[in-house]
């Protein structure tokens, strides 16, 4: 698994949007799914998962779209309020904790790549998956993937979501 240089800076595509990640990622997913596929109008879709607090909007203004996820739950779309651009998405399982920084947006999105790519079932039939990324027909355990401090930060989040959830109650 390649290391990703914490200090990532990115937008939108009008330019009104700048922020920066402030740590480096927690996972880089390449998802194929056809959610992602729709939602993006492409052929899949390379989220750069980093806890929310490491995100710091620089300028611009954001709104909101809200989705639903496989499992039915919202899968909230930050996005550049002049142009559109989708910036990164908060899904159900972390909530506003985590987010999925869409790695298009990176202004060297090359410095992030993929940790593994998901839902390939689900992938364009002409679609080719680069060698040395692990592939999965759905998605995969993160403790079989990631070195133990990113899953160690991934456990952290799953256990504060769970408390918010319980507290919510």
């Amino acid at each position: 698994m390649a290391e990703v240089d914490p200090k990532l800076s990115g937008g939108c595509a009008c330019g009104a949007v700048r922020y920066e990640i402030g740590a480096a990622p927690i996972v880089v997913n390449n998802c194929h799914c056809t959610l992602c596929q729709k939602q993006t109008g492409s052929t899949s879709v390379v989220n750069l998962f980093i806890e929310s607090e490491h995100i710091r909007l620089l300028s611009g203004e954001t709104s909101e779209n809200v989705v639903k996820t496989g499992s039915g739950g919202d899968h909230v779309i930050v996005r550049c309020a002049a142009c559109g651009t989708a910036l990164w998405s908060f899904y159900p399982r972390l909530g506003r904790l985590a987010a999925g920084v869409r790695v298009g947006t990176l202004d060297t999105p090359g410095a992030a790549p993929a940790d593994a790519a998901i839902f390939v079932a689900d992938k364009m039939p002409w679609v080719t998956l680069p060698e040395g990324i692990p592939h999965f027909e759905t998605v995969y355990n993160p403790a079989e993937l990631l070195p133990p401090a990113r899953f160690a930060r991934m456990k952290a989040l799953a256990a504060l979501r769970e408390a918010q959830k319980a507290a919510q109650a």
